[in-house]
């Protein structure tokens, strides 16, 4: 089955703008998100390839990069050249693609100049093929797209390197945008006994519908109602490791910030381990608002309780306009 194109996952064209890859990466990630779609498997899948082809597609480099051929739908090095339309040389040499050569035809170069006419060869002698010349492998780069929350706490994901290849890496919580992990030995093959290459691994964060990192901090904006922001309640919170409880103080007002000690993101840095803070913003929402008992008990309550939100901007506004 043929890989699907990095457009054709985000179901716009290679002339997209990025206003358009945008748009549609938007509602798509929206569509797909596993915390919009719990226990569904299929859909954490489609949100995962959705993430990574915005991530290449939204990098002009990297898209340009792909667009020349250079990169796959994962972000890894395609070799620079293919094969010859012969398979062998003249010398029975077989042509590989530029950084990717075989360590078996590496071995028959060295007999060649070993054996025969090589300088080696006039001398009579010559050395073991590949003897005292190793170097190791080169290093292969992969890019890969996580969750928020999975990269707030840590855990496990599958890179696919073809339908036959894969590697498991390992997130460790805190990780950054951007971060690159590095698996040793998991690279190319090296040369002439010389160690294999690295994988080297860009992570890349998925936005979260209602979380924001800012730093070791975590910020979600929590909608209460009218009754809850007055009255005070104890309401469920989301955060990175489940819901908690959480006081609304009697009174709250739109754009109150409430603090959850502890509840942000936890890592290790120079050795230590440090924790930041969930940060909640209130948003009160009517909800009822086409409610006609509310309406007039909220008609008569005005009355008996003036008040003006906007109190000292008037002044600020006429200069304004005046300008």
């Amino acid at each position: 089955m043929a890989v699907e194109t990095p457009y054709e996952v985000l179901g716009v064209k290679p002339n997209a703008s990025a206003d358009e890859i945008r748009k549609a990466y938007r509602k798509l990630a929206k569509q797909f998100h596993p915390d919009l779609n719990p226990g569904k498997p299929a859909a954490e899948a489609r949100f995962k390839a959705v993430s990574a082809a915005h991530e290449l597609l939204s990098d002009p480099e990297k898209r340009a990069r792909y667009d020349r051929g250079e990169i796959d739908e994962s972000g890894a090095e395609r070799p620079r050249y293919s094969y010859r339309p012969h398979a062998e040389g003249a010398q029975g040499w077989k042509y590989q693609p530029e950084g990717e050569m075989d360590i078996g035809d590496l071995d028959d170069l060295f007999a060649m100049f070993g054996r025969g006419g090589g300088a080696g060869g006039a001398r009579g002698g010559g050395r073991q093929a590949g003897e005292g010349f190793s170097m190791p492998g080169p290093d292969r780069h992969y890019s890969l797209t996580i969750g928020f929350v999975e990269a707030a706490t840590g855990g496990k994901e599958r890179l696919s390197l073809s339908p036959e290849e894969w590697l498991d890496v390992t997130i460790p919580p805190g990780i950054e945008q951007g971060q690159v992990l590095r698996l040793k030995g998991k690279g190319g093959p090296g040369f002439g006994g010389g160690p294999p290459g690295d994988a080297l691994i860009e992570v890349h964060i998925a936005p979260h519908p209602f979380f924001r990192r800012e730093g070791d901090d975590i910020h979600v904006e929590l909608p209460v109602s009218v009754a809850e922001a007055v009255l005070g309640a104890r309401v469920p919170v989301p955060t990175v490791t489940g819901p908690v409880t959480m006081t609304i103080p009697k009174g709250s007002d739109t754009g109150a910030q409430l603090r959850l000690r502890g509840k942000g993101i936890r890592r290790r840095r120079q050795g230590k381990e440090v924790t930041g803070d969930q940060y909640v913003t209130l948003k009160v929402v009517i909800g009822a608002s086409d409610d006609a008992e509310l309406a007039k008990f909220l008609e008569d309550w005005t009355k008996k309780h003036p008040t003006d939100p906007r109190r000292g901007m008037g002044q600020g506004t006429t200069q304004g306009a005046a300008a």
